[in-house]
């Protein structure tokens, strides 16, 4: 785990289109992989990043609300779709289409997570941004931690409901160029 928190420098750091961040992870969200781009867009050596929670990429703008969605459909052992906002180990930041799937043994158990995650579009992160904002901001009025995760999912869920959408379908929707 990193000794210091890191801060923000506001320099953002891109990858190619052609490229694909992946890391595992096991139940509890320790990471067991990370291939080469991951290391390189997250300014993390192997080292650094194997054997530490995910959330070592966890970037102070990025609402508690989303990973609390994100966490419910593994939970339930569903994939999900999510925009995030990471922050390298050099305060740099970078934005990501995420896909997270849980992955099972032979048997049937849930062993841990595959993420991918792919270099999103400037017109779904601007409105994105846009919302998580709005979700930070309900956020913001809690000091307790439980309490603030719980209003920033309250929040979402009903700027999701106002669009008449679920989460999937706003990212489909920002995706694909829609976004409302």
């Amino acid at each position: 785990m990193r000794a210091t928190r890191i801060r923000p420098t506001g320099i953002e750091r891109t990858f190619g289109d052609h490229e694909m961040i992946v890391t595992k992870t096991d139940p509890r969200g320790v990471i067991t992989y990370a291939n080469d781009v991951f290391l390189r867009v997250s300014a993390l050596t192997e080292a650094e990043a194997v054997g530490q929670p995910h959330n070592l990429i966890r970037h102070p703008d990025m609402p508690r609300g989303v990973f609390k969605l994100l966490w419910d459909a593994l939970g339930e052992q569903r994939e999900i779709f999510a925009y995030v906002l990471n922050l390298a180990a050099d305060g740099a930041h970078y934005w990501v289409l995420a896909h997270v799937t849980p992955s099972y043994d032979a048997g049937g158990r849930v062993v841990g997570y595959h993420s991918n995650r792919r270099r999103p579009a400037p017109a779904a992160v601007a409105a994105i941004s846009d919302l998580y904002a709005k979700v930070r901001a309900a956020e913001s009025r809690h000091d307790h931690t439980p309490d603030a995760v719980a209003a920033g999912h309250q929040a979402l869920q009903d700027i999701l409901a106002e669009r008449g959408m679920e989460y999937d379908e706003l990212v489909w929707s920002l995706t694909n160029g829609g976004g409302r």
